[in-house]
Formats: C-alpha cells, structure tokens, sequence
C-alpha cells in the first residue's frame, strides 16, 4: 500500500507502521498521549492505517482485538505519564520558555480546554491534535482527584485508541478505501483539526466583538464616560 506522506515522509503513518511495526504504533501512542515531545505525532491517521492494515492482512502481528486491547493500555499509560509529570513539574510548566520542541501556546490551549470542559476533557481531548498531549499535564498540573482522572483516562483511552482503529478495520474491506487511501489519510487529519480550527474562529471572532463594543466607550470624551458610569 503506497499512502501519501503528511508532512515529512518519516511520518507517515505508512512508512511508520513498516519500519517500526505494532511496537512502533504503542510506543507513539504512549508518547502522542501524555508526553511533552509527542504532540506532532500522527495519532489519529496511524491508528487508522494500523486498523486497515490488521483487516487486510498486510499487519500479521495479532488478532484485532488485541491490536486494540494493547493500543489502549498505551494511550492509557502515556495519559497517566503525562499526569504524573503534571503533578510534579507543577505550575511552573506555565512559566518554561518556548523551545523547538515545546510551545508555550500549547499549554495555554490545553489549560482552557481543561477549565472548559473539566473532567470530561480527559475524553474530548483525545479527538483533538496537540491538545490531547497537553491535557493530562493540565490535569496533573491542576491536581485533578486521581479517581476521577483514571476514570476519564480510560474511557477516552477506549474510545479514541479502539474507536480510530476499529474504523480503520471496518473500512479496510471497502475497495473504495483502498484506492482512494491517500485521500482518506488526508480527510482523517483535516477531521481531526477541525475542532482546533472551529475553536480558533470563535475565540476570533470573540474578540472582535468585544473590540467594537469597546471601540464607542473609548471613542467617548472622558467627562461622557464619567456620566455614564454615575448612571
């Protein structure tokens, strides 16, 4: 199967899967789910690929449902890793500066999606690039009840490690699948954006309301603004 590389061709989901095998698939998921140096990893469109390829036989490792146990175990240990790293580094995670590897925007993006969302951000997260990586720190960070956290870190561990791969098993059997691959690829990773792009425009968008309705108050001489406050 030739798939189109996303980005540099080290990370293409195919050529990942063929040089480093199920391992390789695990030891990305772990790293993508709670690791500082993970989150530009291909989760979504390799777990996907990793489906197709155990249902086509192009993947002679396990069964399926193994395949799928063990992808959540990973994703499972590296939220919990990623956890533990919060609860120890602590709020001085907001203060490290930007490196090649670490954005300190990033962090800011997790922590509201963490206050958004509380607990259940545990499972949103997982559907959403980057921020998946960073909301288990947050988690830690925060100091989340540690109940609550496994329960939340295994429920979205099944649903996206399972889920994404199932997907891909389900639609390996389809021909249409399997001649337009390199499309679906590509329409994985767009889906998997679309909440970052939809939560860009509408923090945008926010603040270009709260712009103009700031703009008239400003425009205002002072003495009217005092009057305005007196009433």
């Amino acid at each position: 199967m030739t798939t189109l590389a996303l980005g540099p061709s080290w990370l293409d989901p195919d050529y990942l899967i063929g040089a480093f095998g199920l391992i390789g698939v695990l030891a990305i998921v772990f790293a993508e789910s709670g690791l500082l140096i993970g989150f530009f990893l291909p989760g979504d469109s390799l777990l996907f690929t990793t489906g197709l390829l155990v249902t086509t036989g192009k993947l002679n490792t396990l069964p399926l449902w193994a395949v799928c146990l063990l992808v959540v175990v990973a994703a499972v240990l590296g939220d919990q890793a990623g956890y533990l790293f919060g609860r120890k580094v602590g709020p001085s995670l907001f203060k490290r500066p930007d490196s090649r590897l670490f954005k300190q925007e990033n962090v800011e993006k997790a922590h509201e999606f963490f206050e958004k969302y509380g607990p259940k951000s545990l499972v949103l997260a997982r559907f959403v690039p980057i921020v998946r990586t960073f909301t288990p720190i947050i988690a830690g960070v925060s100091r989340m009840n540690y109940r609550s956290f496994v329960t939340f870190n295994v429920i979205g561990g099944a649903l996206w490690g399972a889920g994404v791969t199932l997907l891909g098993a389900a639609l390996g059997n389809v021909e249409f699948v399997h001649k337009n691959i390199e499309a679906m690829l590509i329409l994985i990773v767009l889906l998997s954006v679309l909440p970052i792009a939809i939560e860009f425009l509408r923090a945008r968008s926010k603040k270009k309301k709260e712009a103009a309705q700031a703009g008239p108050a400003a425009d205002e001489p002072p003495a009217q603004r005092g009057r305005h406050a007196k009433r």
